[in-house]
């Protein structure tokens, strides 16, 4: 499925519910609540605490992610902004904010300091 063509459905899905009249400022709300919930499998994932089941908090992190991601494109749709056309647009400002010498070196800048955070502080000796 194409992105436009997800926008569309949602955008006919919504109006066929009456979930259109819904104001944009309460879908940025929803997606901020999704966000939250991403943040949460997220830190299970990366061990904050025991995950039990990791297939089961990966399609919970999927199924978060797409909420989220129906709330963005939502709010897209409300203010009349095509996602397909806006992503294809960012992909040139990426590139150019981040040619491959520069990203790698950014994250080889980023990768020796998580090494130095991770090494115990002067007082914890």
């Amino acid at each position: 499925m194409h992105i436009a063509e997800y926008q569309r459905w949602l955008e006919a899905y919504d109006r066929d519910r009456g979930f259109d009249e819904v104001q944009p400022s309460q879908t940025l709300v929803h997606a901020l609540e999704e966000l939250g919930e991403i943040a949460r499998e997220v830190l299970y994932l990366e061990g904050y605490r025991e995950t039990g089941d990791v297939e089961a908090r990966r399609a919970a992190l999927a199924g978060e992610l797409a909420d989220c991601m129906t709330f963005l494109f939502k709010l897209a749709y409300q203010f009349g902004i095509d996602m397909e056309q806006a992503l294809a647009a960012n992909q040139p400002k990426a590139n150019a904010r981040f040619p491959l010498a520069k990203g790698r070196a950014e994250m080889e800048r980023y990768r020796r300091r998580q090494r130095q955070n991770a090494e115990p502080r002067a007082d914890e000796r």
